[in-house]
């Protein structure tokens, strides 16, 4: 991913709200599954890591990105924002 397009999705993330948190569970495979189908379903996401969590939001970052094949598009605080392209439903024209 080039910067230009990571920026472009990083104004596209500023808009949108969390679909999703990260508790003292961590990342189990159902939630890791879940945010597979979410990805699927819009293609960019943002993530909340609450308080609870003992893990740092960039190694959980790391570990979310490779196991769901994404790309982590940035983490600031404890807020991680994902971007994996549709399969099926294209939503996002990133530029080249």
């Amino acid at each position: 991913m080039t910067s230009k397009q990571r920026s472009y999705l990083k104004g596209l993330a500023m808009n949108i709200d969390p679909i999703s948190q990260i508790g003292k569970a961590s990342l189990t495979p159902e939630y890791t599954e879940s945010i597979i189908e979410a990805l699927e379903a819009r293609e960019l996401i943002k993530i909340t890591v609450l308080k609870n969590c003992q893990d740092d939001p960039k190694e959980l970052a790391a570990v979310l990105g490779e196991r769901t094949h994404s790309e982590v598009v940035q983490v600031i605080g404890k807020k991680i924002v994902l971007y994996k392209e549709s399969k099926t439903k294209k939503k996002i024209e990133l530029p080249k």
